[in-house]
């Protein structure tokens, strides 16, 4: 099916397979390269899942595990197929998607044909993951020591009691090592089936082409829904107040959660998304009144920002950055939030940060890589991407208004502060 979205100048062409696969198609005949995203709904959140007639309890970092063993074939390594074939190619998983991709001005089609057919068939031997267990266990053990991951994982978990976004996506060592072949095998016929799956292709080809490939190579089944759990339902209110901890930083770093009721699927859903990010430019952004407050008082450097985090049964705002003070700007954001709550926004700041907001994601259209992983989230969440116009177009000033005041509570709100190490003493 073919459609065209006049307001954005692009027209997209979508099919859904038998097997359940989507693909959406931007044809853009102007362009030397051409890129490709195959994504499946399953990250790192996707510890507990029904497959068959069992329910299946997996460690934290399968996910991402699964996505680095991917990579190997019977015969060799796919990132080097790729690579001989002039392709780009790359992955990465969060907490509800993993996603592989490639760009290429050369044989587009044949590197599309090698990264269908190693997504979509597994090869895992207890050695090799053994291997893998020896090299992800390093990459944990160095992230552990980086403080923005420290402060994320920490906000997280103060905000949720029980949802498995408390877990970090890559899992702990110990986590991983009760990874085996057949948990990955079990998990990849699981999320990897056609009908979880979406792929997105953009640039110089013919979209028949993409689609007669795709049926080739693929399986011609998919396991359709996949039941989930992820947990007790949780509190509309931050589980905890504050974590603290103590790193090598020369200032604190921080980070504030405003904890949102889970995203509803479809166009509301978007709608969703554009509110409340566009609340955060309106609240955060280097020309609110709120910015410009702290940073003249000296409580927040150019690093501040906020923004809006979805995932599969919970929704949150995050906003941090470095501070001296924390508490204060703590006490700053939620004064703001009142007050907007009382006196409303300025119209005309509105209007000029709605025209810049829009302006930016038609500009981000240009980038591939952003804007299939974009049909790709929104897909998921069972609406369409490219539908934001005429939702920016019905955001009003007074939904901004009141989706800060009903957000930026007191009780919702959950500090995540990473400290410098105490001085030893002389």
């Amino acid at each position: 099916m073919e459609k065209r979205y006049s307001r954005l100048g692009e027209t997209v062409e979508r099919i859904t397979l038998g097997n359940g696969l989507t693909i959406y198609a931007v044809p853009k005949p102007e362009y030397s390269k051409s890129y490709a995203l195959f994504a499946t709904h399953y990250g790192g959140i996707d510890m507990r899942f029904r497959l068959g007639d069992r329910w299946m309890d997996t460690p934290a970092g399968v996910a991402h595990f699964l996505e680095h063993k991917m990579f190997d074939t019977k015969d060799g390594n796919a990132l080097q197929e790729l690579a001989k074939g002039g392709a780009s190619p790359n992955a990465f998983t969060g907490s509800d998607m993993t996603a592989y991709y490639f760009d290429s001005t050369e044989r587009f089609e044949n590197n599309l044909r090698i990264m269908l057919d190693f997504v979509s068939v597994p090869y895992f031997t207890p050695e090799s993951v053994q291997k893998e267990q020896g090299i992800i266990g390093q990459e944990i053990r160095m992230i552990e020591d980086d403080p923005n991951w420290c402060v994320y994982t920490n906000l997280s978990r103060a905000l949720y009691e029980n949802h498995p976004i408390r877990a970090t996506v890559a899992g702990t060592v110990e986590s991983i090592a009760g990874i085996t072949a057949e948990t990955l095998y079990d998990c990849h016929k699981a999320f990897y089936n056609p009908s979880n799956m979406v792929l997105c292709v953009m640039g110089n080809f013919e979209p028949d082409n993409i689609f007669r490939l795709a049926e080739e190579i693929l399986p011609k089944e998919g396991l359709g829904e996949i039941q989930r759990d992820y947990g007790k339902t949780e509190s509309p209110n931050a589980y905890q107040e504050r974590i603290e901890t103590r790193m090598e930083v020369s200032t604190p770093i921080f980070l504030m959660g405003y904890k949102d009721s889970p995203r509803p699927e479809g166009k509301e859903g978007l709608r969703r998304t554009l509110t409340a990010r566009l609340a955060c430019d309106l609240l955060f952004g280097d020309s609110s009144p709120l910015y410009a407050d702290l940073y003249s008082k000296g409580l927040i450097n150019r690093n501040f920002g906020g923004d809006y985090e979805a995932i599969a049964g919970g929704a949150f705002i995050a906003v941090g950055g470095e501070s001296k003070d924390p508490d204060a700007v703590r006490e700053a954001i939620l004064a703001e939030a009142r007050r907007v709550g009382r006196e409303g926004l300025d119209k005309e700041r509105f209007e000029r940060t709605r025209k810049a907001s829009f302006g930016n994601r038609l500009r981000a259209l240009n980038s591939f890589d952003g804007t299939c992983v974009q049909m790709a989230e929104f897909h998921f969440l069972k609406a369409d991407y490219f539908d934001f116009p005429e939702i920016f177009d019905a955001i009003t000033a007074r939904d901004a208004e009141e989706y800060i005041a009903e957000t930026i509570q007191p009780e919702k709100t959950a500090v995540s502060i990473v400290k410098p190490k105490e001085s030893e003493p002389q």
